[in-house]
């Protein structure tokens, strides 16, 4: 793992900070005592967020209008949303590669985050009003579970700071009724800066967060927010949603998402510890930021095949929206 991420668990600032820690704001009371009631991760998903989508179905928070398209992924999403049901999370636990920091992990524990989320490419398609509960508990405990494990990790507790698009999409996607609580986390950018930076961090933040969630008996979807391989268009049509235009940006970058796909519909998820650096290389993906492999590692690198519920481009971008169940 690299250097650059790492400071020695338990250190004199990351304990200042837990015993400065503020109480749980709103969200789901902790699981009682043993019961018949089982707490944990419950499923993973991998959970694109291009603006495009969340422009392209019309929701009432969203100020842009469209007259639809990219159906095929949300028609994906609709699934994605139904099994989410099935499974009773008490929680949604999101990293997005678009809140990046440049200094270890953060949570966001603000209790009630609002205000007005804004693509700063798009800005035309994406302009999200947002008002959602964070599970303050959980979140809290990811921050310790991580300073634990090494991590340098900070809690986010400024009211007002701009939550990003990506972790808004993702979450709006998988849930647009914006009934439960969340836990979301930033993504450290050293990986584009450091060449010994590796996905191993993200191994380490996602076996904390599953010792978290553990702890706190939560029944836990997480969702990986990021897009496959990212190359993409520097134009767009005159209307954005004419399908005519969509494709992907290249041969080698739609093979390249394929091959993965393909381990991820093959299984088990172990096998995706090497396909996914080599896919990165191949296709400048998205999750170079560590999203996936952070849930995967959450997850425990389960023995399972993954379940494939849509492909599809974004201004060439390739986006597959993918289940995991817990075993």
């Amino acid at each position: 793992m690299s250097r650059v991420f790492h400071l020695p668990a338990g250190s004199t600032r990351s304990g200042a900070r837990r015993a400065a820690a503020s109480p749980s704001g709103p969200g789901p009371a902790a699981a009682p005592g043993p019961g018949p009631r089982r707490g944990g991760i419950v499923a993973g998903y991998l959970a694109p967020h291009p603006p495009h989508l969340v422009y392209a179905e019309n929701p009432p928070q969203n100020e842009p209008r469209s007259t639809g398209g990219w159906e095929v992924l949300r028609w994906g999403y609709e699934e994605l949303r139904r099994r989410l049901r099935a499974h009773r999370p008490d929680v949604l636990v999101v990293h997005a590669p678009h809140w990046i920091t440049m200094v270890g992990h953060h949570v966001n524990c603000v209790p009630n985050p609002r205000g007005v989320s804004v693509e700063p490419i798009f800005p035309h398609l994406f302009r999200y009003h947002y008002d959602f509960r964070t599970d303050v508990e959980l979140a809290e405990a990811v921050v310790e579970e991580g300073e634990r494990a090494g991590l340098v990790t900070s809690a986010l507790r400024e009211e007002g700071v701009r939550v990003d698009y990506a972790t808004i999409g993702a979450l709006h996607l998988a849930n647009p009724d914006w009934d439960l609580p969340v836990v979301s986390l930033s993504a450290n950018n050293n990986p584009y800066y450091y060449s010994d930076a590796s996905l191993g961090e993200m191994e380490t933040l996602g076996a904390a967060t599953r010792r978290a969630i553990e702890r706190t008996g939560r029944r836990a979807v997480l969702l990986a927010s990021n897009s496959l391989s990212h190359m993409h268009w520097d134009t767009e049509p005159d209307l954005p949603e004419d399908m005519a235009a969509e494709h992907p940006f290249s041969h080698e970058q739609y093979a390249g998402d394929m091959e993965l796909l393909q381990i991820v519909r093959e299984g088990p998820t172990s096998r995706l510890k090497d396909a996914i650096p080599r896919h990165i290389g191949a296709t400048a993906s998205e999750t170079k930021a560590g999203s996936l492999t952070w849930l995967l590692a959450a997850m425990g690198w389960p023995e399972v095949a993954g379940d494939v519920l849509a492909y599809g481009t974004v201004i060439a971008t390739g986006n597959a929206v993918v289940e995991w169940v817990a075993p």
